[in-house]
């Protein structure tokens, strides 16, 4: 799915998906922050940030967070919810093509990835491996409900992410009827 798609949902509703609002993601966002187990991370990197609702919240767990996202109407309201926060950036990047430089303590793909087909997933998934510092976290959060318009489920991205990144120590799993969380943590 493109920009116009994303766009599109931002000019059509302040909020597409009632992220600030929703009792749902609030108690996703709870038990997301929850998984982090109290680490204080360096540098973070959120992937399709949105509003900033979630960046937010991961700002109390992060030196520095990074939130991008691709749409630049999504990225004018982060960074107006943001403003307030030191050492937090929002830019207007396409992952996985424009991928920020350097190294990420923790990198949060929370419903996002299943936007992508499986092989831009598995793309995007070594980019991010890459940008991952030993030791670091990387946090997927997604719906595991019926989709119409993305290529892939919830279930489905997770079962790639495991798949491509055995290797990692699994320090969170859990499995809601509504959503799935997954941490695995670089080896050291």
């Amino acid at each position: 799915m493109g920009v116009e798609y994303f766009e599109a949902l931002y000019h059509e509703r302040e909020d597409p998906w009632d992220l600030a609002t929703s009792g749902y993601e609030r108690d996703k966002y709870a038990v997301t922050i929850a998984a982090l187990d109290g680490r204080r991370y360096e540098r973070g990197l959120e992937v399709g940030c949105s509003i900033g609702t979630l960046s937010e919240r991961l700002a109390g767990s992060c030196g520095r967070l990074l939130a991008v996202d691709c749409a630049p109407t999504a990225v004018a309201r982060a960074r107006e919810r943001l403003a307030h926060l030191p050492g937090v950036a929002v830019e207007r990047r396409c992952l996985p093509e424009e991928m920020p430089d350097g190294v990420f303590d923790l990198i949060v793909c929370s419903e996002v990835l299943y936007y992508w087909s499986p092989g831009l997933v598995r793309e995007a998934l070594a980019l991010l491996r890459g940008a991952l510092a030993p030791g670091g976290s990387l946090l997927a959060v997604h719906w595991r409900g019926p989709v119409r318009h993305y290529p892939a489920g919830g279930d489905a991205v997770h079962a790639i992410l495991l798949e491509e990144w055995a290797d990692a120590a699994r320090a969170r799993h859990l499995v809601r009827p509504r959503y799935r969380l997954d941490r695995l943590d670089a080896r050291a």
